[in-house]
């Protein structure tokens, strides 16, 4: 499907856009920014854009308040329809962010609880309990998402509440054309609700696409032929660049022969789970580097693992954001998008994976681990694709076996002998295509 060969690049609109924190009432149309960003996206060879929350909420938008309605701190849905079509016209699909677990309290439903409480028809629509208090102090207790009480959990196994997020889910596709959802907290979510959820997508339209957000724990928890196509990659995230900090790329060439090498034991091979270095949630990556010139490294197993690399706004160009900072800091307005060295050289490693059936859809199997630098193999209807990166500053000497005696670097396009010892130049990315 589309979502397999894509580069998703992940925007947070509230955030890119300049919106006030918190939700005014006042309806501004800041979300026609985004088509200042179109041609760039297209250009760094992004082929999806991922929009965080864009319907009414409280505050940051995983606090809804009404999923048929566009932020007004956003704009209106002419507004949105628009932003939608001019990516879909350059050939960008679209994603939503689907918050399903959990809403504000200032959604619709839950304000009527609070007003008419044992008496509204909505109290089974939550986790309420009349004999208790809340962290507001409302005089009934309530479940809220980790002890956040500004996020109700609503009672997913309520028939009313599924049908109504189910007819929300609808009009986005009829209203915007969206191509698939990323669902917040995924893993929060029970499996009889993903296979119900999963059974409606597959009728909305050819190839929607349930991505879901995960953290820890074996992945197929939550994602198969039943439940979402794919989920968040948060195992390699943390050894992408906790190997880099360390000089210990053993760590990431281990997490990823565990989920995808050659055994037969190994946990998703087939699967194309997201890959990413940063996100809204946490440090920038050129902030989480100790040593900034590791980008290319980190930004080449990305787009090297298996998987599908995503771009979160303003990282291609090394922006950073600490999450001591707090969430604005990670989630900044930026009024135009820029472009240096680093940006061109990921719509280089882009174009090359796009290029290549090995890079999209091949199996992993590990050549050399050292300390310092990681060299592996994707493989695929016949073509085979070496992946070498060099994590140092020095020059770095690699024995492997390439099962051939030349490879061209889709990167760059030059060619290399691939002896006995190889050179891996420092900061060094390749992707040598075996002839």
């Amino acid at each position: 499907m589309w979502f397999d060969e894509a580069v998703i690049y992940q925007i947070y609109p509230l955030g890119l856009c300049g919106a006030p924190e918190e939700n005014d009432g006042v309806t501004e149309h800041r979300i026609l920014r985004l088509l200042d960003w179109v041609e760039h996206i297209k250009a760094l060879g992004c082929t999806a854009v991922l929009l965080n929350p864009v319907f009414q909420s409280d505050r940051h938008g995983y606090d809804t308040r009404d999923y048929f309605t566009v932020d007004c701190r956003l704009g209106d849905e002419e507004d949105l329809r628009r932003v939608c079509g001019a990516f879909h016209d350059a050939g960008i699909r679209v994603m939503f962010d689907a918050v399903l677990n959990h809403v504000g309290r200032g959604f619709w439903a839950f304000r009527d609880v609070l007003e008419r409480r044992w008496d509204s028809p909505y109290k089974d629509w939550f986790h309420v309990d009349f004999n208790g208090n809340s962290g507001w102090n409302d005089g009934f207790w309530y479940k809220c998402w980790e002890g956040a009480w500004e996020l109700a959990e609503l009672n997913l196994w309520n028939n009313d509440v599924v049908e109504h997020q189910l007819a929300a889910i609808r009009s986005w596709v009829e209203r915007f054309d969206i191509d698939g959802l990323r669902l917040d907290v995924a893993y929060c979510l029970p499996q009889e609700y993903l296979k119900r959820l999963r059974g409606f997508a597959n009728g909305l339209k050819p190839d929607f696409v349930l991505m879901g957000e995960t953290l820890h724990g074996d992945y197929n928890r939550w994602m198969s032929d039943e439940m979402c196509h794919s989920v968040t990659n948060y195992e390699c995230y943390k050894g992408l660049w906790s190997s880099l900090n360390d000089m210990n790329l053993f760590e990431i060439g281990h997490s990823l022969a565990r989920q995808f090498g050659p055994e037969p034991w190994t946990l998703y091979k087939g699967k194309h789970l997201l890959s990413f270095l940063d996100n809204h949630d946490v440090e920038r990556i050129a902030s989480k580097l100790r040593d900034k010139k590791q980008l290319p490294a980190a930004w080449g197993l990305v787009f090297g693992m298996p998987g599908v690399p995503a771009v979160y706004y303003g990282s291609e160009w090394g922006t950073e954001g600490r999450k001591s900072d707090g969430d604005r800091a990670l989630r900044p307005e930026i009024v135009t998008p820029e472009s240096n060295g680093l940006t061109e050289f990921i719509s280089q490693l882009a174009a090359a994976r796009k290029a290549s059936p090995a890079l999209m859809y091949g199996t992993y199997r590990n050549l050399q681990i050292q300390n310092k630098f990681l060299v592996y193999e994707r493989e695929c209807q016949g073509e085979r694709v070496v992946v070498a990166v060099n994590a140092s500053p020095e020059t770095q000497w690699a024995r492997f076996d390439a099962r051939g005696d030349r490879g061209v670097d889709l990167i760059t396009g030059e060619e290399r002998g691939l002896g006995d010892s190889t050179m891996i130049e420092g900061y060094g990315v390749y992707f040598w295509k075996i002839q």
